[in-house]
């Protein structure tokens, strides 16, 4: 735990660093992070920054280290855009719910107006800025199904729904049409699914949302439908969804010092030199080909 006060200057911290096109030393850090200032001498503020560095690095931020130019002797501090970004995350129900909460406390005014200020002291100080950084600081969920609001409505008013849906091996015109009474959408291995009582086959089922085609349409009064007290939403779509695609092991070489969003996901199982450049070479296993490849793409040419 760490205190209101050391939490809002890490915060103003990351900011900084991740705002900043260049390396900024650490007497340039004192003069424009807010709470840096109160440190009573040179030796308490050094040990008050390496501090903060090594939390923000526990904390899974690489903060990184270099000069702006070869003729530059100091060094200075930064956060690239590359490396403190995430891959693709899939969140199940719950961890959703808790991460939704969170943004809510981000979109706080207390939060939001701290993030502001912070950025606008930065710019008075002379910081050249990535305007762009706030997107990057503020956590988001994304659910990219389109069925999904019209689906979670249908849930919270009680009413039956209608959609055409299509199996795995199915083409989109070959689409069913469905009458559901929904129960809950829940989310199982990173995939959305609607779960009810299938009309049509007189059973429960679940319902991919990915594999929904055309719009979703509410029948029926609001309130007709009720969940039954003892069924496991988790537990049916763990029945019947489908399997979790198996790991696919990738070997990957990293630039020294480059790349820590991979990094931490990797197991480096030995060393060497592209192009002069040293390198590590990494162990590192896929789910899921298309996004590991935008995932490592977004590193180039760092990484290959």
């Amino acid at each position: 735990m760490v205190s209101s006060a050391r939490a809002e200057r890490l915060v103003n911290l990351v900011l900084c660093l991740l705002s900043s096109r260049q390396y900024l030393t650490a007497d340039r850090i004192r003069g424009i992070v807010p709470g840096y200032a109160t440190a009573p001498s040179s030796e308490a503020f050094f040990r008050m920054f390496e501090r903060d560095k090594a939390e923000l690095r526990d904390l899974g931020i690489p903060v990184e280290t270099g000069r702006n130019s070869v003729f530059d002797n100091t060094e200075g501090y930064r956060i690239t855009r590359p490396d403190y970004e995430l891959g693709e995350i899939d969140l199940e129900a719950d961890e959703a719910a808790a991460v939704g909460l969170a943004v809510r406390l981000w979109e706080s005014p207390e939060f939001s107006q701290a993030a502001h200020g912070a950025l606008l002291k930065l710019r008075a100080a002379g910081v050249e800025l990535d305007l762009s950084v706030g997107a990057a600081v503020e956590p988001k969920v994304r659910i990219a199904e389109p069925a999904f609001d019209a689906l979670r409505a249908a849930v919270e008013n009680g009413q039956v729904v209608t959609f055409r849906h299509r199996r795995s091996s199915e083409p989109e015109p070959d689409a069913r049409l469905r009458t559901v009474e929904p129960w809950g959408v829940v989310s199982w291995r990173g995939r959305w699914y609607l779960v009810g009582h299938d009309r049509d086959r007189g059973a429960t089922r679940c319902f991919r949302l990915s594999r929904i085609v055309g719009a979703v349409r509410a029948v029926g009064e609001p309130g007709a439908v009720h969940r039954p007290s003892d069924a496991d939403l988790l537990r049916i779509v763990a029945g019947s969804a489908d399997p979790a695609p198996a790991p696919e092991p990738a070997v990957l070489w990293i630039a020294a010092d480059r790349a820590h969003g991979l990094r931490r996901h990797a197991t480096t199982v030995g060393g060497r030199e592209v192009g002069g450049t040293p390198g590590d070479v990494v162990e590192i296993e896929f789910r899921s080909l298309s996004s590991a490849a935008d995932w490592i793409a977004g590193y180039a040419p760092t990484c290959w």
